[in-house]
C-alpha cells in the first residue's frame, strides 16, 4: 500500500492471497499508518472485487465490510488501466531490488520476514531521497502533511469474515468448513448466505439474518428448536415430561420411571422414553401390566418390558408359565433303570479281544 500524497510504503509479504489475508492486510496497512485514508485504489483481484464495472463494481462482501468500518471508500481501477494507480506500479521495481533481491537467505520464517519488512519500510523505504518529493523523504511528509489528514482508527478492532453460499440439506444442516450447523426447517433445499468470523457462524437467506451459531473447530451443532414441532417432541421429552406421562398410564409405570430416572435421570432418560413409546405400539393397558411384572420379576428396565410384551407374558401368571417342552410329559427313570446297561456292557467282550481270541 503506497500513500498518494508522501509516496510512504506499507509492505506485508504473504504465501497466499485469500480472502482472509486480503483484508488483514489492509488491518495491518492501517494501524503502520496509524490512521485510514478516504479513498482506496485497488486492483481488480478476487478477493477484492466480484466483478469488475467502471459505473457499479461488485465488491466482494469481507471487503465492503472493511471499507464500512474504516469509512473508506472503495474504488477499484479500471480493468486493464495501471496507470488508474501510478503510484503503487512504479515502486514495484524498487521494492523487489532494494527488499528482496540478495537477501533470501536472511528470512528465518514468516514472522520474520514481515518484521523486516515494516522495519525496511520505516528505515530505508521511509528514508529514500524520492524524486516525485523533489529529493524529499517520504516519512517526513507524512508525519508533518499526510498523517494529520488521514481518518482516524475507530475504537472497535475490525471482525474479520469470510462469506460463503451454502445449501441447507434435508436434515435442516449446512456444511461450513467441514461442520455441520442446522438453521430452521423452512429453508430445507434453499442457499443461504454464510458469514463466518471467528467466533461466530452467521446464516442470511436474502440479506435477513435466520441463524446464528457459535463457530466449532469439528463435529456438528443442532438447535432442536430449527426442527418441525412434530420432529423435536421425542427430544423434548424431560424427566418430567416421563413421569407426567407415566401417571396417566398407571401405578406400575410410575413405579418403573421412578426407578429409571432415580439414579441418573440424563443417563436413563432414553430408556424411560423407550419404556413410555410402548404405549403407541401396544396400549397402555398391555404397558402397564407388563411393567408390574418386570417389578415383580425384579427388572424393571426397558429391556425386559420389552421382551414381556413381544412374548405376551404381561397377563400371564407365573404357574402358568410354559415349561418350554411343548406340554410333553417328563420322561424320568429310576437310578436301577438308568443303570442297568451298564451291567450288560460288563458282559460284553470287546472287538478286538474277540478276534485275538479267534486267531489264537
Amino acid at each position: 500500500m503506497v500513500l498518494c500524497c508522501s509516496r510512504h510504503l506499507f509492505v506485508k509479504p504473504v504465501i497466499t492471497m485469500d480472502q482472509h489475508a486480503w483484508c488483514q492486510a489492509h488491518v495491518e496497512a492501517f494501524e503502520f499508518f496509524r490512521g485510514a485514508p478516504a479513498r482506496i485504489v485497488p486492483d481488480n483481484l478476487k478477493t477484492g472485487v466480484d466483478r469488475p464495472d467502471l459505473y457499479d463494481p461488485k465488491i466482494n462482501k469481507s471487503y465492503a465490510e472493511l471499507g464500512i468500518h474504516y469509512r473508506v471508500l472503495i474504488d477499484p481501477a479500471r480493468s486493464g488501466k495501471p496507470k488508474d494507480k501510478p503510484q503503487i506500479e512504479r515502486p514495484m521495481p524498487y521494492i523487489r531490488d532494494s527488499f528482496w533481491r540478495g537477501r533470501e537467505e536472511d528470512f528465518t520464517s514468516i514472522a520474520d520476514m514481515e518484521a523486516k519488512a515494516l522495519r525496511w519500510c520505516e528505515e530505508v523505504a521511509g528514508q529514500r531521497a524520492c524524486r516525485p518529493l523533489e529529493g524529499a523523504a517520504p516519512l517526513k511528509v507524512f508525519r508533518s502533511v499526510e498523517q494529520p489528514k488521514l481518518l482516524p482508527l475507530p475504537h472497535q478492532p475490525f471482525e474479520l469474515a469470510r462469506w460463503f453460499r451454502a445449501k441447507v440439506g434435508r436434515d435442516i444442516h449446512c456444511s461450513v468448513d467441514k461442520v455441520l450447523y442446522s438453521v430452521p426447517w423452512k429453508y430445507i433445499g434453499k442457499h443461504l448466505t454464510v458469514r463466518v468470523t471467528v467466533n461466530l457462524v452467521q446464516f442470511l437467506y436474502d440479506g435477513m439474518l435466520v441463524k446464528t451459531h457459535v463457530r466449532k473447530p469439528r463435529g456438528k451443532q443442532t438447535d432442536l428448536a430449527d426442527y418441525p414441532p412434530e420432529k423435536i417432541a421425542f427430544h423434548m421429552r424431560t424427566p418430567a415430561w416421563c413421569r407426567k406421562k407415566a401417571s396417566e398410564i398407571g401405578p406400575g409405570c410410575v413405579a418403573v420411571i421412578d426407578e429409571l430416572l432415580a439414579d441418573n435421570a440424563l443417563y436413563h432418560l432414553r430408556s424411560a422414553q423407550g419404556v413410555l413409546a410402548m404405549a403407541d405400539k401396544h396400549n397402555p393397558e398391555r404397558l402397564e401390566a407388563a411393567c408390574v411384572k418386570a417389578l415383580a420379576a425384579g427388572d424393571p428396565s426397558y429391556r425386559t418390558i420389552k421382551g414381556i410384551l413381544a412374548a405376551d407374558l404381561e397377563h400371564l401368571r407365573d404357574n402358568d408359565r410354559p415349561a418350554g417342552d411343548g406340554g410333553a410329559g417328563a420322561f424320568l427313570r429310576g437310578p436301577t433303570e438308568l443303570f442297568a446297561d451298564l451291567a450288560v456292557y460288563d458282559n460284553v467282550v470287546p472287538l478286538h479281544e474277540a478276534q485275538t481270541s479267534e486267531a489264537s
